[in-house]
């Protein structure tokens, strides 16, 4: 039988589900070091994401976040 993880410690129910997602991550992570693709540095998109905040601020979609 498996043992429940405690849902304070771990988003997990079970240690197979918590390795299982390690695994799936760690697989993911290095398949997006070996792409070919091109990088983009961190500032292009949170610059892209930013104007796209601004605009629906200016917009009047939502109170103002401080």
């Amino acid at each position: 039988m498996t043992a429940r993880l405690d849902p304070l410690v771990s988003e997990f129910e079970t240690d197979e589900q918590a390795e299982s997602y390690d695994q799936w991550f760690r697989a993911k992570v290095l398949e997006a070091m070996m792409s070919a693709k091109p990088r983009i540095a961190h500032d292009e998109p949170m610059a892209r994401v930013r104007a796209q905040v601004a605009e629906k601020r200016a917009a009047g979609a939502g109170p103002p976040v401080e």
